[in-house]
């Protein structure tokens, strides 16, 4: 992800694809790869480049949960909620997360460094309670261990 604001060259990303409707999907996903969301500027030259609407654009990137409109932290935390974490403590390690980083699931610090969501099963039950960061599993975690885990990352 090269995390490119809205002057990003977005043009050059969807250079290499051909102008027809069914280069929708790959256009929004090299988009998001590129810049780690999709911008009004992309969604606005996405539209131009196929002759559709930009409602037809974000009535499609809306419609996959994969794709995301405002962009992201340079850090993904993901702190799972599902049944065998919050038994376990998934709810304290959530508000820790939440304290430390001064946002709630769903949001962007300021500064874009982080990103916290909340997910409701990563399927790592045995190592609950889990914490992934940029894809990293992290289990057995403690309200200590996410602190020493933030603390490494900035």
């Amino acid at each position: 992800m090269q995390g490119g604001g809205p002057d990003a060259n977005i043009g050059a990303v969807l250079s290499s694809y051909a102008r027809e409707r069914d280069e929708l999907i790959p256009m929004l996903q090299a988009v998001q790869a590129s810049f780690g969301y999709i911008s009004e500027q992309a969604v606005s030259e996405i539209a131009c480049r196929l002759d559709i609407s930009e409602n037809d654009v974000y009535g499609v990137a809306t419609f996959y949960t994969q794709f995301r409109f405002t962009r992201p932290g340079d850090h993904i935390v993901k702190v799972c909620q599902g049944t065998a974490c919050h038994v376990r403590g998934g709810k304290r390690i959530m508000n820790e997360v939440c304290k430390l980083l001064g946002i709630r699931p769903g949001e962007t610090t300021p500064d874009y460094k982080f990103s916290l969501e909340r997910v409701a099963c990563f399927g790592s039950c045995a190592l609950s309670p889990v914490v992934v960061v940029d894809g990293k599993v992290y289990g057995r975690m403690t309200v200590e261990k996410v602190r020493q885990l933030l603390r490494a990352i900035e």
